[in-house]
């Protein structure tokens, strides 16, 4: 029986191999309406195959999708209804100008183009009635997000969509995605670009290997604290707390990430012979470094 339709997206157990090897690994997560999710990982961690699973692209090998309670595999069509997507590969219809293509894809949803749509053209500064075959690469990218925003389609699927965007055009873009969020669309786009994950996602998820490693909210990571001891002699064994991650160790100095309650470690860093605090935000880039390495 598929999961109760409040939640625009769910995943259980969602899974794809190719003979042996496994591009994605038993994916469970939800997605609620008026909720951004940012999905990270470098490239072969999984993220695209787990975007075409949940569109209908692929056949998952075990496992399910849903989209407001239609599978998205066996009831492919109505699941997509619902969907805005933007592939991380652009495949225009190069003979049609901007807004041929946009009218175009609504009147298949049974809707015609609206003044909002014609505005953000202005905004992103695309001349619609040009050829898209004229256009410059990141032109087409502009083309490509606003025949996605268009519809305002209760869920939106984006993989990479700020590839080829210059920062003022990248900014506008967010703030399209807060607008779509604070409408009550859900949003769920893949993206090697922490800073803007970190900026617009109420949650994030970290895929290593084709598996789920990290998800939280954006709350629970601006809670998380980056810690710099040095203590008076070598460094101290750390107590067990959850949420405790020691990045390095060297001789009378320690790093760690923390997400736990800071009053259980200040009481027993207030027992140690500490020389020397520093204490700073984690941040995305601390979390994701834990589980790919620092970002070049």
């Amino acid at each position: 029986m598929p999961p109760q339709v409040r939640m625009l997206l769910r995943t259980e157990n969602l899974t794809k191999r190719y003979g042996s090897f496994t591009a994605l690994d038993a994916l469970t997560f939800e997605i609620a309406p008026g909720e951004v999710v940012g999905l990270l990982g470098p490239n072969g961690s999984g993220k695209t195959t787990a975007l075409r699973l949940i569109m209908g692209f692929l056949r998952p090998t075990s496992g399910s999708a849903w989209i407001c309670g239609h599978h998205c595999w066996f009831d492919s069509v109505a699941a997509r209804r619902q969907v805005a997507y933007l592939p991380s590969e652009l495949r225009l219809y190069e003979n049609m100008t901007g807004r041929q293509l946009i009218t175009f894809l609504l009147e298949l949803r049974g809707q015609s183009i609206r003044d909002d749509t014609l505005q953000l053209a202005r905004r992103f500064d695309i001349d619609i009635d040009r050829p898209i075959a004229n256009l410059s690469s990141g032109m087409k990218r502009k083309v490509a997000l606003l025949q996605m925003l268009a519809p305002q389609a209760p869920l939106i699927l984006m993989d990479e969509p700020t590839n080829a965007l210059d920062p003022n055009m990248r900014d506008l873009f967010l703030e399209q995605v807060e607008r779509a969020r604070d409408r009550g669309q859900a949003v769920l786009f893949s993206s090697h670009v922490l800073s803007e994950v970190e900026r617009v996602c109420d949650r994030v998820a970290i895929l290593r290997r084709g598996q789920l490693v990290y998800i939280e909210n954006r709350a629970h990571m601006q809670a998380g604290r980056l810690l710099h001891i040095r203590f008076q002699g070598p460094c101290l064994p750390m107590p067990e707390l959850p949420g405790l991650h020691v990045r390095e160790q060297h001789a009378d100095q320690i790093t760690i990430e923390y997400e736990g309650s800071m009053p259980d470690l200040l009481r027993w860093l207030a027992n140690q012979p500490v020389s020397e605090l520093r204490m700073e935000p984690l941040g995305l880039n601390a979390i994701y470094s834990r589980y790919h390495g620092p970002l070049a």
